[in-house]
């Protein structure tokens, strides 16, 4: 566990060696022919390369403004900054930034501008800097000819309504309507949102009442716009007009309404709206029931937002902050406390909110000691708020040089601290960091803290080490319902779906009940492990026997059990079924199931549901094109191809990891930038050799277009057997190979990986985006069911 180090030493920082794609794959320029604009369908014979260049791929994983000034050397130095694509990464990125001055060094130069990069300046204006500069672009884009789509008039609109720049939202509104406009409901919406939040309710409604058509959105615009200019009984009495036009309100018809209610006191509205949430069956929800808090405390009657508060089966700091604040309110400064305190036991976070309300208290009593006490809370906080926001990120070195430099300043951990710092090594899953951490929280007497424990174990499993975190699980005095959770989702990841219904069988017969957690815990599993009927009996029980309401992503599981396991057409049934709109979850999930199943139809209906959601995701794209591409429909893989180059999608690239002596390697497919790439690819024609003796057949049947041996050394070159070959090379016999990818295993890795633990004796773990596959002799945990 690495005795040589301190209590509080922190490891070596965790450095990245990034492979690349061979250089003469490097576009140093596109250059247009004189007096040709340059357009999307003159590149898009040149997108893939670009987007397998190392520096197009940094672009793609760049998360902070000083990644991305780490990179850009990288784009100059490889001839890529005059490239269209590399530019409008740039722009869009320097934008989502706050760095409009180097959006426009970058934007200004571009010969032949397309209009989406106009679009995008106009965007990063209208977030970033002052209204007059957002119109001054725009109308900067009309000199330069360039055609508004009406997404540019909602960025304006929702800037004017947020500056509260009435006459300028006017104008706004006039070009809307000139630009042909005035019919599009969300373009409306917009209207009816700016004229809001300006305060005119009347122009909002007669702008909403003009719609030809209103959807639920532009529904709560309005039952929103009521309740934020003072008249909440107009607001309840437009939720009736909403539900007689066919619309069904939602937790966001009524988390728009209630502050209203509750700023002004109506105690009667407030009732009928809760009775009318009980009836929909929304009263489950955590923001609506903390709402409610809120509403009752404000409303005098704190008795009832306790009851309210305590039957929450899970809340969130701002449920704690609403019940601590309603009890400051209603002079009980004492109980205030004591929920105060009980927050800091249940191991909940405070924010700088929590803390004033806690020194209010604090000072109401009179008690100086206990006010001492929160205030250096304060500091910590402040910590713990960093160290977690790194994790959550997954900036592990961030995370790990904060909690040093707190340390250094003798600010001392507690377990939201700990909990964090654990949080982002579970998220790196390496072994060595995992190992370094438990022992630290052993050296600190962080072991008997449940929270902690329950941090490790979800760490343990994780890392692919789900024996270790049971140890740690059966070694626990106490349990709290989310460290059933972590070890029935540690067990589901891992493919062991009897284990977890086991042991979510043990939790039923004991004290803890489950929340909506434990279910989409265990019936994940179920999924993952081809428990049908398990699964399905347990989402009935959800509701039935436990009165907790499913949610989306509780559906989206139910699709997923049912369409793994190819009942494609019960999948389309439970959909129809749903008693809430379905949502990208489920039919993600579906889209998955006919890629597995290679069915053409259902895919297609699922595919054009999820273009609709989410129209800037590439990667369903993607993924109908391999079901055309396993069918042999290649006329409309080219389709797909063609409609996702044209606008401008991009598909993640594959990566897998592998940690070697401190040092984490990356590789994407057909990367020979490493410096053992020679050796790598030697190694891994000589096990091909070998597998394919032992009885391996590649999967070719989703390429085309290429000969036979160019087929299998492109499915040669994927990321993971690079990983796996790289991981063989350089570690003793007996050693189990760890690999991590992004993105779900590809059936020909999958298959050709079983034969390489085959012959070479070696147990190699693969962590993909879903789950953990533990290959060994030849065979895999899934079952080759994933």
């Amino acid at each position: 566990m690495g005795s040589q180090l301190l209590p509080f030493t922190l490891p070596l920082p965790i450095t990245t060696t990034t492979t690349t794609t061979p250089s003469s794959v490097a576009l140093v320029s596109i250059k247009s022919p004189p007096h040709i604009p340059r357009t999307l369908s003159q590149s898009t014979h040149i997108t893939s390369h670009v987007y397998k260049h190392p520096a197009a791929i940094l672009l793609e994983l760049c998360t902070s403004i000083t990644e991305l000034h780490q990179i850009l050397p990288l784009v100059i130095k490889s001839g890529l900054y005059n490239v269209y694509l590399i530019q409008t990464k740039l722009v869009s990125l320097f934008c989502n930034y706050n760095s409009m001055a180097k959006a426009d060094r970058v934007f200004e130069p571009v010969k032949d501008k397309i209009d989406p990069l106009y679009y995008t300046m106009l965007k990063g204006y209208a977030k970033n800097s002052t209204l007059d500069t957002a119109i001054s672009f725009f109308c900067r884009m009309k000199y330069d000819s360039v055609k508004p789509v009406m997404y540019n008039f909602t960025y304006l609109l929702k800037v004017c309504g947020d500056k509260c720049e009435l006459s300028r939202g006017k104008e706004i509104h006039g070009q809307l309507v000139t630009n042909g406009f005035s019919n599009n409901v969300f373009a409306m919406t917009g209207v009816v949102n700016m004229y809001a939040k300006c305060g005119q309710i009347d122009d909002a409604f007669k702008m909403f009442d003009r719609m030809p058509v209103r959807d639920l959105v532009s529904w709560n615009t309005i039952i929103s716009g009521y309740a934020q200019n003072g008249l909440p009984k107009v607001a309840l009495e437009s939720i009736i007009r909403m539900h007689e036009d066919g619309k069904r309100p939602d937790p966001v018809t009524i988390v728009s309404t209630l502050p209203a209610v509750a700023d002004m006191g109506l105690l009667r509205i407030g009732k009928s709206v809760h009775g009318y949430v009980i009836r929909a069956g929304f009263d489950s929800l955590v923001n609506i029931s903390t709402a409610f808090v809120d509403m009752y405390s404000k409303c005098g009657m704190v008795g009832t937002a306790r009851l309210i508060f305590d039957g929450m089966n899970h809340r969130t700091v701002v449920s704690w902050n609403s019940m601590i604040h309603g009890y400051v309110q209603n002079d009980d400064p004492e109980e205030a406390m004591a929920m105060f305190q009980r927050m800091l036991d249940e191991e909940v976070e405070p924010t700088n909110v929590t803390i004033m309300k806690a020194l209010q208290a604090c000072a109401d009593l009179g008690d100086i000691q206990r006010g001492l006490f929160v205030h250096r809370l304060l500091d910590q906080v402040s910590w713990n708020a960093m160290i977690l926001g790194f994790a959550h990120n997954g900036c592990v070195n961030e995370a790990l040089y904060h909690f040093g430099q707190m340390r250094l300043q003798s600010i001392e951990p507690d377990s939201f601290t700990m909990v964090s710092v654990i949080l982002a090594l579970a998220n790196f899953a390496v072994m060595r960091q995992a190992r370094w951490i438990h022992g630290l929280v052993i050296k600190t007497c962080w072991g008997t803290d449940v929270f902690v424990m329950t941090a490790l174990v979800d760490m343990y499993a994780k890392c692919g080490a789900v024996d270790t975190a049971r140890e740690l699980f059966n070694m626990m005095d106490k349990r709290h319902v989310t460290t059933w959770n972590a070890m029935i989702d540690g067990y589901g990841t891992h493919g062991l779906g009897k284990d977890a219904v086991e042991l979510f069988n043990e939790m039923l017969a004991g004290t803890i009940q489950p929340n909506h957690i434990t279910f989409l815990c265990v019936v994940s599993a179920c999924s993952h492990s081809g428990l049908v009927e398990e699964g399905l009996r347990y989402f009935t029980s959800m509701k039935k026997e436990y009165g907790l309401e499913p949610a989306m992503d509780h559906y989206g599981s139910m699709v997923d059990l049912l369409g793994r396991a190819g009942r494609l057409t019960e999948a389309c049934d439970f959909i129809q079924k749903m008693p809430i709109e379905p949502e990208i979850t489920v039919y993600g999930a579906l889209l998955g199931a006919c890629k597995i199943h290679k069915n053409v139809e259902i895919g297609e209906k699922a595919a054009n549901k999820l273009f609709e959601l989410s129209p800037d995701e590439g990667g369903y794209h993607v993924l109908l094109s391999n079901i055309y591409a396993t069918a042999s429909l290649w006329d409309k893989v080219a389709k797909v191809r063609t409609m996702v180059e044209k606008q401008g999608l991009k598909k993640t690239p594959g990566c897998s990891l592998v940690e070697l002596r401190n040092e984490v390697h990356s590789f994407y497919s057909g990367s020979t930038s490493h410096p053992q790439s020679k050796m790598i690819y030697a190694f891994l024609e000589e096990l091909v050799h070998e597998i394919k003796a032992a009885g391996y057949v590649p999967e070719t049947n989703s390429i085309h277009d290429v000969e036979d041996d160019v087929k299998e050394q492109l499915l040669n070159s994927h990321s993971e057997k690079l990983a796996i070959a790289f991981g063989l090379l350089n570690t003793s016999p007996g050693t189990t190979i760890h690999i991590r990818k992004n993105l779900r295993v590809c059936c020909d890795c999958h298959n050709a990986t079983k034969y390489i633990s085959l012959v070479t004796g070696r147990a190699i773990v693969v962590r993909d985006m879903h789950r953990f596959h533990h290959f060994k002799d030849g065979t895999c945990s899934c079952g080759d069911y994933w």
